[in-house]
């Protein structure tokens, strides 16, 4: 009697494992995709991951009270809007940890031994210096293939390939380059010069004086890289401008 029971039992438990499965399986979703594009609305999640907004409140209730995202006013750059600022959703730390496969801790005591016994500070920029190097021959590659008015956003889809999450989007007089995501950001809360020397190669590579605005180490959601716009990129930018204007309402021959 016992093994029809259970027998009777089991079509109903199968169905909820899918079904937990399956929410499993959307919360990380929600989760990857503000990793992907930074602290977001609920609206912008519904969009991206084709939910409604209702599904996507109910998942970040579950992430925030694991502990995975928080809930944060949008930040704005420049003039602020009429109303109240839009609410986003933030991975915490402990968020950024699920996705991180980073070896925080050995790399952490791998540079205090150099900061301790190879020259202080200016042995960690060194090393910051060297470790970056490599990846920016890459990095140098990818920009000088794109035209002058791509070369930003060459570089962050060159940076998402090595894990930082990066777009690339307009600003005023210039470009904001967005890394959504660090892999060693628990190593560059202690050494910062981690992220002052990766300024530095994005200004060399790309040719211009850029400005970090955020960083995720610091406690902002996403790492922020103002770009002013180059001589080049205005010059061809006004130029192509120039050519539709002239062009415009003509047939196409």
């Amino acid at each position: 009697m016992k093994n029809v029971d259970e027998a009777r039992e089991a079509p109903v438990e199968a169905p909820q494992e899918e079904f937990a499965t399956g929410e499993r399986s959307t919360r990380n979703r929600v989760a990857r995709s503000i990793l992907d594009h930074g602290p977001s609305t609920v609206a912008e999640l519904a969009g991206r991951l084709g939910l409604t907004q209702a599904a996507v409140r109910r998942h970040l209730d579950a992430l925030a009270a694991d502990d995975v995202v928080e809930a944060r006013e949008q930040r704005v750059y420049g003039a602020r809007t009429r109303g109240r600022p839009a609410k986003v959703f933030a991975l915490t730390d402990c968020g950024r940890d699920a996705f991180d496969q980073s070896y925080d801790d050995l790399a952490a005591d791998a540079l205090r031994w150099i900061q301790q016994r190879c020259g202080g500070d200016e042995a960690v920029v060194a090393f910051a210096r060297a470790r970056i190097a490599e990846k920016a021959t890459a990095y140098r590659a990818a920009i000088e293939a794109a035209a002058p008015e791509e070369r930003t956003e060459a570089l962050a889809k060159a940076l998402s390939e090595d894990g930082y999450a990066a777009t690339a989007r307009s600003a005023p007089v210039g470009e904001q380059l967005c890394q959504h995501h660090c892999p060693v950001v628990h190593v560059a809360e202690e050494f910062p010069q981690l992220c002052e020397v990766e300024t530095e190669i994005f200004s060399e590579l790309l040719g211009t004086h850029v400005q970090r605005l955020a960083t995720i180490a610091h406690g902002d959601g996403v790492c922020t890289t103002f770009i002013p716009k180059t001589p080049q990129a205005a010059k061809h930018s006004k130029t192509t401008h120039n050519a539709s204007a002239s062009t415009a309402g003509r047939n196409p021959a």
